[in-house]
């Protein structure tokens, strides 16, 4: 099982990128997607969570300018960052909760994809 995160790259305040998180493998689905992010010196923090039933939750510092979705027939999950800030530069992870062939649960990440935001 890999996860692909793609998308990432050099945006100026106040543009927007989209992430995307693909799952690949033999898997059924993704249970709940987790997209994370880490500025150099600074904890890892959880940007946006969507689940398989749907719903989605956002960090304080992301609300209403993020969106997380999904594309489970693709097994993908888009980030979609808008209104993008100097501080929203940082590497993004995604980490997926996948629901493999046996009907077991697996914990993967992605690779990180890099984000900066210039003024």
């Amino acid at each position: 099982v890999q996860l692909q995160a793609s998308g990432g790259g050099l945006v100026q305040v106040g543009g927007s990128l989209r992430l995307s998180c693909a799952a690949s493998g033999n898997i059924l689905g993704i249970k709940t997607m987790y997209w994370y992010r880490q500025a150099p010196g600074k904890q890892r923090e959880l940007v946006a969570t969507s689940t398989s039933g749907g719903s989605a939750k956002y960090g304080d510092s992301v609300k209403g300018r993020f969106t997380i979705s999904r594309d489970n027939a693709k097994n993908t999950v888009i980030l979609q960052m808008n209104s993008l800030k100097i501080e929203d530069t940082a590497v993004y992870y995604c980490n997926a909760e996948v629901i493999l062939s046996d009907l077991t649960l697996g914990d993967y990440w992605g690779q990180g994809t890099q984000v900066t935001v210039s003024s």
